[in-house]
């Protein structure tokens, strides 16, 4: 790999999907205060909503995953406007 090239906190990274747990090891430059012991290692961890694991495009499912209620705010704001 190229010297310079990528910026110097590029390091591994754990993601966790907060729908259903999973969690996968990646790089990144994300910022977090958080850490996780994965596969035996200490890590920084990044919590996501969803990805590819729990996302109904990629898992063939559809099923609705609304943590923060937004799909409730816009239903209620739609009924509104359709009358």
């Amino acid at each position: 790999m190229k010297k310079g090239l990528h910026p110097e906190n590029y390091r591994p990274v754990v993601f966790k999907d907060m729908s259903n747990g999973d969690m996968f090891l990646s790089r990144s430059t994300c910022k977090t205060t958080e850490t996780i012991e994965f596969e035996g290692q200490e890590y920084p961890l990044v919590k996501l909503e969803i990805s590819n694991t729990s996302h109904p495009f990629y898992t063939g499912k559809s099923k609705l995953v609304d943590t923060a209620g937004r799909v409730d705010k816009f239903m209620s704001r739609y009924a509104r406007t359709k009358k």
